[in-house]
């Protein structure tokens, strides 16, 4: 079965159990500073899975592009992927867990029809926090799975969170015997050994995680699911890697061509990184993370680079990575129309980026030269680990490029010393990178909320002061301030920043009061409710009236009423682009 098969037959059966189909919408997290990229079906759902009603009931069902990169170093073995796309379907406080198992049951056997007789789960085994879930258990008896292939493990594999704090909670997991023969007699599903292959994962989510790391009940339950495409295309199709599907095989032609080499041996893994980072890079670029020095924009650049690096492994000489962005667009044309219609934008930043990057190996090889020379760095003729590690993050030098470098003048690089450095800076980026990509947890602060509900004054002050041609095309918030793009062909005087600082607080002082209606996309347009993200919203939509000044369609946080908000102050005006302007405003404290 093809991927977009086995898209198309999930969203189907689901909407057929009553299920609402949500849109796939940007990597680019919306209202929410705490991550980089969308990492999980269910990211855009934390505020509805806390207990906010959804606008379109509480059954609901989509199919996600996400991006992680928490285990980038993983990446080049047979199923690990930085982008992927994520099948999920939601409970929203109505059906639970006898509703789902029989589903995933039906699912899996009438619509994939797998062998009922290689099909194995695991339940939560209980502690502290919740019992042992013997109640999932019997339900998978009940549909046909005797108890000898029910396994009871503990929270490192059945248990589920959106991050550190959150909504969370116990889980079942569904795997597919592949028929590869055991690697021990502990051989078991959840090991990774590669016998069993993880299908699908159904979380019982009914707790909350509070920042001492106490649990509370949420105030309903909830059911997320969620399906890898990629995993799970390889699997039925009979494949050993994700990579041998229809999905990346264009990718790998392409590569082999390229490289002049096939697609086996040691040349699997860098083949991997390639066509897996310029998959992601592509769908970045196309939802409008350009490569840069700064949190997303870096991980791209990242992605980009790496690729490249591991280009050089395959003896690769000329400028590649557009040519396999072009790919990705021609293979994802009937799900992303949006790639195709980016393609220029991403074609171009691929070719930039790799120009850029060649230009920072030659000032590599010129300070490796430096480095051969020094008698204080070369011991022994042996290349310090810690000076082929600054070639690695500087410059972009793999260790096997280092290490032909330092052959060549007869030199060995100290490897071990490189390995344990690498882990010092990985562990440091981990921890410094974590909130942004573990989460998913959009931030409701008081401040976030006060300041999420300001762009929407600022918005429409704009467009009073300015032109009703003036719209947001991107916002960021953090509790210290607000960022927000908008279309405006020249900078802004002084007078017209002062002029839409004062209106907009002009507003705040009134108190007025803010109002949320549920309503389709058609009838808030024929209300006169700005609405520029279309790709982003569902047929039934919040919009929020603050008082008769702004009406917006928007899923965010928001006060009751303006007043809770305090003054605003806009702190920078700057360009951003042709025709794109940016402000930066604070609450002022008083």
């Amino acid at each position: 079965m093809k991927a977009l098969d086995l898209k198309k037959k999930y969203l189907s059966f689901f909407v057929k159990k009553g299920h609402k189909l949500l849109p796939n919408v940007s990597l680019i997290p919306e209202n929410d500073p705490t991550a980089l990229f969308i990492n999980s079906g269910m990211h855009p759902l934390v505020s509805y899975l806390l207990g906010e009603p959804h606008p379109l009931g509480k059954r609901l069902v989509s199919n996600q592009r996400c991006l992680r990169t928490q285990d980038i170093e993983k990446i080049g073995n047979a199923c690990h992927l930085t982008f992927f796309e994520m099948l999920g379907n939601w409970s929203l406080g109505d059906y639970w867990k006898k509703e789902v198992i029989e589903w995933s049951w039906e699912f899996l056997t009438k619509e994939l029809n797998l062998d009922q007789k290689r099909i194995f789960v695991s339940c939560f085994a209980g502690d502290k926090d919740s019992p042992k879930d013997e109640e999932s258990a019997k339900i998978w008896e009940s549909v046909g799975i005797p108890y000898s292939r029910i396994y009871f493990l503990g929270k490192e594999d059945n248990w589920w969170s959106v991050g550190e704090t959150g909504p969370c909670g116990p889980d079942t997991e569904m795997f597919y015997d592949t028929g590869k023969k055991a690697c021990g007699p502990d051989c078991r599903p959840g090991d990774n050994c590669g016998k069993y292959f993880e299908i699908w994962n159904d979380v019982f989510m009914e707790f909350n995680r509070l920042p001492n790391g106490k649990l509370e009940k949420l105030k309903q339950r909830n059911i997320d699911t969620g399906m890898g495409v990629e995993r799970t295309a390889a699997m039925l199709q009979g494949k050993n890697d994700v990579y041998q599907t229809e999905l990346f095989s264009g990718l790998i032609t392409q590569i082999e061509e390229i490289a002049g080499r096939k697609y086996e041996g040691e040349n699997q893994k860098a083949m991997r990184i390639i066509a897996d980072h310029l998959r992601a890079a592509t769908f970045a670029i196309a939802d409008g993370v350009m490569p840069s020095n700064v949190e997303a924009g870096y991980v791209v650049r990242r992605l980009i680079r790496r690729a490249i690096r591991y280009g050089q492994q395959l003896n690769i000489k000329n400028l590649f990575t557009f040519k396999l962005a072009q790919v990705v667009i021609d293979n994802y044309r009937e799900d992303y129309p949006h790639l195709r219609q980016n393609q220029d934008l991403i074609l171009n930043q691929c070719q930039v980026e790799e120009e850029k990057f060649q230009k920072t190996l030659t000032r590599g090889l010129q300070e490796f030269s430096k480095i051969i020379t020094a008698d204080s760095i070369i011991r022994n003729n042996k290349v310090s680990g810690k000076i082929a590690f600054h070639l690695y993050e500087t410059y972009g030098f793999p260790i096997e490029l280092t290490e032909e470098l330092a052959k060549e003048k007869g030199f060995v690089v100290d490897k071990e010393e490189f390995f344990q450095s690498q882990l010092e800076h990985q562990k440091k980026s981990k921890v410094s990178l974590e909130k942004k990509f573990a989460g998913g947890l959009a931030d409701h602060s008081q401040e976030v909320t006060k300041l999420h509900t300001a762009t929407h004054l600022l918005h429409q002050a704009l467009r009073q002061i300015l032109s009703e041609d003036v719209h947001q095309v991107g916002s960021n918030i953090t509790p210290e301030r607000l960022r927000f793009d908008f279309t405006y062909p020249e900078k802004l005087t002084p007078k017209q920043i002062k002029q839409v600082e004062d209106l907009v607080n002009e507003q705040i002082s009134k108190d007025l009061a803010v109002k949320m209606e549920m309503m389709s996309l058609d009838e808030a347009k024929k209300q006169g409710a700005l609405a520029f993200f279309t790709d982003k919203y569902t047929d039934q939509v919040k919009v929020y009236s603050l008082g008769n000044f702004s009406k917006e369609v928007c899923g965010g946080p928001h006060v009751n009423s303006l007043g809770r908000i305090g003054s605003v102050k806009i702190i920078k005006e700057e360009s951003v682009g042709a025709g794109r302007r940016r402000i930066y405003a604070q609450i002022v404290k008083k």
